[in-house]
């Protein structure tokens, strides 16, 4: 069945299925979490899966140290109301060690550094299934990738290497130093992500509701000027704008898009009505035609 196709209800029990799976097949999971919709809506469908029992596992974040406050507040809150083991890992610290390099120029971000960060906090506490919000509508890179998707010991993923997935049988089995990376609601698009969110009464951070923000354009995208991790040159104007963000990664990589949506009904209503994807505020994907299959293929999510 074509996933547009699929109610809600349908793509919510193969996420509990795919969940429980997980605890099923592996010894130590972990849910990667961003302060963002996708994880956010994985967390909510853990408590559904394991209800009345905790989080059998714990939350795991690789913070750049350029995240949106908004989304770090709210991370940091989610965490402590729903008792949830949380475990953050910085990007700084390796930049500080010399392991990673930290970019410079118009267009540096910290969103490639996450990639090392990331491989060293799963070798460290020896992870062996590190659980994900990614979706296959967001970018044709990880529309290749399996629900269970395996990584070697290097974090590495080969695109031309994947099990099968037949009727719906998720295949955990793996050698010695590989881990998975799981994707529950992959078969998702951004619009059901968000008509979960409006139908379970999830609560997400207010940078995804349409608000005053000092900004400016570059590429014609539109760039928060409220931080100096945004690098911005001395004529490019400063401008009140009422926007929202699609999308909340690094903040130097992400863009906003103009909107009036203040409430999950409006944002449900302008995303039904986009042509454009959420990922098309990312500038961190436009380096390249396979910018995120290379990231990928290094160990990034």
């Amino acid at each position: 069945m074509n996933q547009r196709t699929l109610p809600l209800d349908a793509l919510e029990s193969e996420a509990i299925y795919i969940l429980r799976e997980v605890l099923a097949q592996f010894e130590k999971p972990v849910l990667l979490f961003s302060g963002g919709k996708d994880s956010i809506t994985l967390v909510r469908l853990a408590q559904k899966a394991f209800y009345p029992a905790k989080l059998p596992f714990p939350l795991l974040h690789i913070d750049t140290g350029h995240n949106f406050p908004e989304t770090i507040e709210f991370r940091d809150r989610l965490a402590k109301e729903l008792d949830l083991e949380l475990i953050v890992r910085n990007v700084q610290d390796n930049i500080d060690k010399g392991i990673v390099k930290e970019e410079t120029g118009r267009y540096a971000s910290r969103n490639i550094l996450q990639t090392q960060t990331l491989v060293d906090a799963i070798d460290e506490f020896g992870f062996d299934a590190c659980i994900g919000g990614a979706r296959r509508d967001e970018e044709k890179a990880r529309a290749k990738e399996r629900i269970f998707s395996v990584r070697d010991d290097f974090g590495q993923w080969d695109e031309k290497n994947q099990r099968p997935e037949l009727f719906d049988m998720l295949n955990g089995k793996i050698d010695l130093g590989q881990n998975v990376r799981v994707f529950p609601i992959s078969n998702w698009t951004e619009l059901d992500v968000w008509s979960y969110i409006e139908k379970e009464k999830i609560e997400i951070p207010s940078i995804y509701f349409a608000h005053k923000r000092k900004t400016f354009l570059r590429d014609q995208l539109i760039w928060s000027a409220d931080d100096k991790v945004v690098y911005r040159d001395e004529d490019e104007e400063v401008v009140e704008r009422m926007v929202r963000f699609r999308t909340v990664g690094d903040m130097s990589c992400t863009a906003a898009v103009l909107s009036n949506a203040v409430d999950i009904a409006k944002v449900v209503e302008e995303i039904r009505d986009s042509s454009i994807s959420e990922r098309g505020a990312r500038i961190d994907d436009k380096r390249s035609e396979a910018a995120m299959e290379k990231r990928k293929q290094q160990g990034y999510f």
